[in-house]
Order: structure tokens, then sequence, then C-alpha cells
């Protein structure tokens, strides 16, 4: 049998009235006894260490689950009698923790650490200024991304034109109704895809050689009634103010003022789905609510003296087109003229409105829009969206790599996904990984659904806002 565990304890002479001292093994029941004696002081307040006295840490009662006894916490549980406990005996020190300890340990317990600083979760502020310039970001991404290859960029053309012109010629040929609306939907993400094309023109990102950007960008753009220099001029106001309240120009957010002025019309064509797919014609002739002019009109607050000349070469361009339509209409008929070309250009604006909506809003996301000295270039930039679109991503030319896009639109589309990961890294939080699409990017319908119906307004006032949702705007419009 194992001989009994002794505890060697020296009381405190100075604590007891007759200078009782102990140095023998002492059973830890007669320790507790003897405390019993002592009425001066208050046993429950101190722990006997190999020094002496010190005060007890405080106790945090730990929550208990199940069921507890009525009596479990009337006392502490050692002064609870038990033959068990009282025959227990101790020769080794009792080990108590000193008061630097217990300090560390609770300093630990609240996420204090060494210096005193309280080590909180940070939590992502979107519109807080970055740790990083655009320098950085650009430091990071390859040279070779920054290269235009002419040819490379017009092989997608000539591929993009032979498909249009195969899809328009086998639906001719087979001429069953149940396939025109499998043309319909190709044909217009085919006329997508050409005005993606269009757009690296307008940017430069697709050859280094501004009479060629001009001249297929007004080819392409024409074919599918946008006014190519117009548009330009217009989307490069939007690269250069993007996620500024006032300045910007596509799916700019409106103010509330300017929200609550709006008719039940006006709303309906905003914010009640499909129409706001269906807007983009409109916006070519009288731009967004809150703005005036028209992109066809050289005259107009969009552009500067110098670019009317560009204006009215682009309204020449698109009238022509026009004329050509009209022509065929009297020459194939209007119906076969509507299913060929009419039908897919809705499907078009329909791409077109929708892709560029998404890129700039996401209820879940909290996008901050700014004003005055809190915009910056690229703090606008980052505000802009990435967006997967399955196997559209290849024919739509990557458009849904829009962050560096936006930051860097020099660098041709078909550089951006390398520029991408590369940016990554740097940009951080401020870069949001886009959700995985399918091989269709249904689920983007439901997101954009959803965002209608939150995103309304912002305030009038301050340099950092949100989207704001008007819960009556359904009732009322």
């Amino acid at each position: 049998m194992k001989p009994p565990v002794t505890l060697n304890i020296m009381l405190l002479s100075p604590l007891l009235p007759n200078q009782v001292t102990c140095q023998e093994p002492l059973s830890f029941f007669f320790f507790l006894r003897t405390f019993e004696l002592l009425p001066g002081i208050l046993m429950e307040s101190f722990l006997i260490s190999k020094s002496g006295l010190k005060p007890l840490p405080r106790i945090y009662i730990r929550p208990i689950t199940g069921l507890v006894p009525r009596n479990y916490f009337s006392k502490p549980r050692f002064l609870h009698t038990s033959k068990c406990f009282s025959d227990l005996k101790v020769t080794t020190p009792l080990k108590v923790a000193s008061v630097e300890e217990d300090e560390e340990i609770n300093e630990r317990m609240h996420g204090i650490n060494k210096i005193g600083e309280q080590e909180e979760e940070t939590i992502f502020d979107p519109a807080a200024p970055p740790p990083f310039n655009l320098a950085d970001v650009r430091a990071t991404i390859p040279q070779h991304c920054w290269v235009k290859d002419p040819w490379k960029s017009m092989s997608y053309v000539v591929r993009d034109v032979a498909l249009v012109l195969s899809l328009a010629a086998a639906v001719v040929y087979v001429n069953n109704w149940l396939v025109w609306p499998l043309y319909w939907v190709a044909q217009g993400t085919m006329f997508w895809a050409l005005f993606v094309l269009g757009h690296d023109c307008g940017h430069g990102s697709f050859s280094n050689n501004p009479k060629l950007n001009s001249l297929v960008g007004h080819l392409l753009h024409s074919f599918i009634l946008v006014p190519y220099h117009g548009w330009r001029i217009s989307h490069r106001i939007h690269h250069q103010n993007q996620g500024h309240v006032e300045n910007d120009e596509s799916w700019h957010p409106l103010t509330e003022k300017t929200y609550m002025s709006l008719d039940n019309n006006e709303l309906t064509w905003r914010f009640k789905f499909p129409f706001p797919l269906l807007v983009y014609p409109f916006y070519l002739w009288g731009r967004s609510p809150g703005k005036t002019g028209s992109h066809f009109d050289p005259n107009s607050e969009l552009f500067v003296p110098s670019e009317r000349k560009d204006v009215i070469t682009s309204s020449l361009c698109w009238t022509a087109m026009a004329a050509i339509l009209v022509g065929l209409g009297f020459t194939m008929g209007p119906m076969l003229l509507l299913k060929l070309y009419g039908v897919p250009y809705w499907i078009f604006v329909i791409w077109l409105d929708f892709v560029t909506y998404m890129h700039h809003h996401g209820h879940q996301d909290k996008l901050p829009w700014y004003r005055r000295k809190e915009w910056s270039y690229l703090r606008g930039g980052l505000t802009t969206l990435d967006r997967d679109y399955g196997w559209m991503n290849n024919i739509h030319h990557d458009i849904g790599t829009h962050v560096i896009h936006h930051l860097f639109p020099q660098i041709p589309h078909y550089h951006l996904i390398e520029a991408t990961k590369a940016a990554k890294p740097v940009l951080g939080k401020y870069y949001r990984e886009p959700e995985r699409s399918g091989p269709l990017p249904f689920y983007l319908i439901g997101v954009f659904i959803r965002s209608l119906k939150e995103d309304h307004y912002v305030s009038d006032t301050g340099d950092v806002v949100y989207y704001k949702t008007d819960p009556n705007i359904f009732k009322s419009a």
C-alpha cells in the first residue's frame, strides 16, 4: 500500500496570536480545522503558498449544461464533507501561481498581448484607404501582359465575325421555328462579343495604332448600332470617375433627392426586372436620370469642342447602318430582318446592361461610393467586381476580369486573367473573389434581381456612402 501523501505547511506566525508555528506534516483536514480557530481571518479569501498567504484570484462561474443539483453552487466543493477527501494527504509543496502568472493568464483570457494592446479580430472596411498604391499593383503584373499584339487582336475579330455569318447562314438554311430561339440567344451573344472587341479599341488595348483602333471600332460598333466615339468618350469618363457618386457615368447611384423625384414609370425602368436590361439604347439618347445630353449630339455636355468632329463621324456611321437595315427590311421583309437582326440586337442589349450592372453592384459585398476628397482613382477602381460567366468567359473575351481592367484599361483582354492572378496578393481583401459559375451563369440572375431590390439610392450627403433600400418602392411604383 502506497504511503499517504503529505504537505509541509508553514503557518505564518504573525497571523497566530500564540506565535504558533508548525513544520510537521499535517493532514489537509487538520489544516482546514486549524483555520476554523482563526476568527479574525477570512479563510475563503486566502490561499496558503510556499511563501505565505495571498489573495485568491477571482472565480468566474463557467456555464454548466444539463441538469444541475439545486445546491450545486451553495458552497465551494472542497468544503463539502467527504470521507475520501479528508483522508487525502500530500507531502509535495502546493504549487500556486504567483500574482504575475495570474495576470499573464488573465491577459491571455482577455486577448491582451505582452505590450498591453487589445488583439481584436480585424473587421475589413472596404472604404478604408488601401495600404498600397497604383504603382504597387502595377509592379506585380508581368511585363508581357502590357504588350498589345494587333495580329492576335484581329484573330478574335475574324473569329467572331465568322461565327456571326455562320449562325445567320445556318438559321436561314434550316429555317425551323425550333431553331430560331437558339439562334437569337447565340447571335445576340456574338453581337455582345463584337461590342467587347470594339470596347478594347476604344481603350487602345486592341493595338498601339490609333487609326487601326478607330477603324475596327467603327466597323464593329456601327454594326450593332453603337456610336463608337460617342460611347468611347462617355466610357472614358466612367473609367476616370468610377466610384464617384456624381461624376461616374455608367450605372452610378441615384442620390436620395433624385430618387424621390422619379415617377412610377422611371422607377419601373430603373428597378423592376427585366426593364433595367433594356435601357441601353435609351441611355445613348438621353443618358441616366439626373444627367443631360446625348451620345449623338456633338454639342452635348459629354464632349469638349475638340471631340465634336469625332462624335459627328460616329453619328454618321450609325446613321449609315440604320439606313442599311431599313433597306434590308424592304429587300427581305421586315419579319425576316426582325428574326435575323432585331431579336439578336435586343439579346445583345440585355447582355451589355446585365454585365455592366453586375460589375458595379453587389448588395452582399457592401460596395462604397465616394465624394470629394474621399474619392481617388484607385479607391474608385477597387469598388468594381469580377464575375465568373462559365463558358461565356472566352466568348465575351474575359470581360468578367473587371477589377484589373478598370485599374489598367490598356491591358489587352487576353492578358487580364494572368494580370489578375499576379495582382491578387497585393490587392488582398480589396479584391473580392468571384463566385464560381457553372457552364452557364444562371446564378447571376438571382444576384441581379436581389440587387434591384436592395440597391436603390445613396444619401445626399457624406463623402463615403452606401446603397440604401426603399421598402415601399414596389408598393408605390
